[in-house]
């Protein structure tokens, strides 16, 4: 799963740049995303006095694209030129209706005249013309996008009809939980303290939360998040108390069912084992390392943490230890940089407990955090994801203990990648061989779940599947 952007992901006030720069930082940044870079990465690339606001920028940009793409077509039949089409995109996606925009529309078209001027001047007349023909027409370029799909709903048209294909009329109501912004949700390091206490702290800081509802799956079954906190008003990390102190992490609520889902299972299929006993986990997947901190938090385990990317597995252990989270609370943590796939290179021929494959997807459930994930993925990529979790499936299974579970999770709403995924691997292994346990969420889609309390906002939790497998 991509790292999260921790940041209030909102516009800065009295922000110090000239929006003419911020615009061509905001434009830089959708090129390097069509050319496949990750936002994530180009934000962190981003000098730090420009950071807050071009990440807010972009962010709007994302999720704006599919209209202004559609638009820069209509005002342009011909394509413009490739150093004037990221900014008129951009500046197009910041003209668009927009209640949250801290810019007005006059103060846009001139600052993007502006930034066209430092680096095209000889194009700056068309820049000019484009945007006030569009804030002249708008109301009838607006009622004319509702005509086609990725301008009405601001996503690629073969996601589009992906989603629609599984979840029907649900689709709609997703896509429009992907437009959302979301909260700020902590997971309290419950090896350090608990959930009322961390709420006790933020209080006497100033700082408004609350205890994470139930996630609601349908009208009969809700699952609890009991150490998931909602900030009210998203914050950077270091204004919140405790970071650096290890008593919390960034974590969205659907997330953080992982680690409960697996230990539970193992402790479900085996009610008598003492509670000093140390399980023999593995964390096949594990960047960027939030669910293996959660395990971690919940039981003393020998954890083996393994991921392909070893820049990102550096990132998982520097987190262990900001939560002082190993050897030190009992637990043994092997980490290696690894493809799992690989098993001859890395296993020691000892079976496993429990297995958390928390596969590679398309992040097709988490693009509020991620604008940029929908843009990024092209629809041969759907195949070829559903194919490495396939072939990991395959290699891990033989690695569990008989009467030993393995967690599936994907931060995907694509059936593909989820439910017809875990159909196809029962086939595969037979149903004499394993049982998907009954309590399994499956997928979970990010869809309103219920209001804060003493608040207007409302909460979506990102979408996810859980595949609780057991083996006989």
């Amino acid at each position: 799963m991509p790292k999260q952007l921790i940041t209030t992901n909102s516009f800065p006030e009295n922000a110090s740049p000239a929006l003419s720069k911020l615009l061509l930082l905001t434009a830089q940044a959708l090129q390097q995303v069509r050319q496949g870079q990750s936002l994530t990465q180009i934000i962190e690339n981003t000098h730090h006095s420009h950071r807050p606001a071009v990440q807010a920028l972009s962010f709007h940009v994302m999720r704006n694209l599919g209209c202004s793409q559609w638009l820069l077509g209509q005002l342009m039949p011909k394509k413009p030129p490739a150093n004037l089409e990221p900014l008129l995109l951009t500046s197009l996606a910041l003209l668009w209706p927009q209640s949250s925009m801290p810019y007005t529309p006059h103060t846009v078209v001139n600052q993007a005249v502006n930034a066209v001027r430092q680096r095209a001047p000889g194009l700056a007349s068309v820049t000019n013309a484009v945007l006030r023909r569009f804030l002249r027409e708008q109301a009838m370029w607006v009622e004319a996008s509702q005509q086609n799909p990725q301008a009405q709903y601001n996503h690629p048209t073969w996601w589009i009809d992906l989603l629609q294909h599984d979840w029907s009329d649900a689709a709609c109501t997703i896509m429009a939980a992907a437009q959302s912004r979301p909260p700020l949700i902590l997971r309290v390091n419950q090896r350090v303290m608990s959930s009322a206490q961390l709420l006790e702290h933020l209080n006497h800081h100033g700082i408004e939360a609350n205890c994470y509802p139930a996630i609601t799956l349908d009208s009969r079954r809700s699952l609890e998040t009991p150490a998931a906190i909602v900030l009210l008003k998203p914050l950077p990390v270091h204004q919140i108390p405790g970071f650096d102190e290890g008593w919390w992490s960034v974590q969205d609520a659907a997330a953080q069912l992982a680690a409960p889902l697996l230990l539970q299972g193992l402790k479900s299929a085996a009610p008598d084992t003492p509670a000093s006993h140390r399980w023999r986990v593995l964390d096949a997947c594990s960047a960027p390392g939030g669910k293996t901190a959660h395990l971690l938090e919940m039981a003393n385990l020998d954890l083996w943490v393994l991921d392909v990317d070893e820049q990102r597995l550096a990132k998982v252990e520097q987190n262990l230890k900001r939560l002082k989270l190993g050897e030190a609370t009992g637990s043994q943590v092997s980490m290696r940089a690894v493809d799992a796939r690989q098993v001859m290179q890395w296993w020691d021929g000892e079976p496993f407990d429990a297995i958390l494959l928390d596969a590679p997807c398309s992040a097709s459930g988490i693009v509020r955090r991620h604008p940029d994930a929908r843009w990024l993925r092209r629809s041969s990529d759907i195949p070829a994801l559903a194919q490495i979790q396939s072939e990991l499936l395959d290699q891990l299974w033989p690695l569990l203990r008989p009467g030993g579970q393995m967690l599936y999770a994907t931060c995907s709403v694509f059936k593909q990648e989820g439910q017809n995924q875990i159909d196809a691997f029962m086939q595969r292994i037979g149903l004499q061989n394993a049982q998907l346990n009954p309590t399994s969420p499956q997928h979970i889609l990010p869809m309103v779940n219920n209001a804060l309390a003493d608040s207007e906002q409302t909460i979506i939790c990102d979408g996810f599947y859980y595949g609780l497998l057991h083996k006989f």
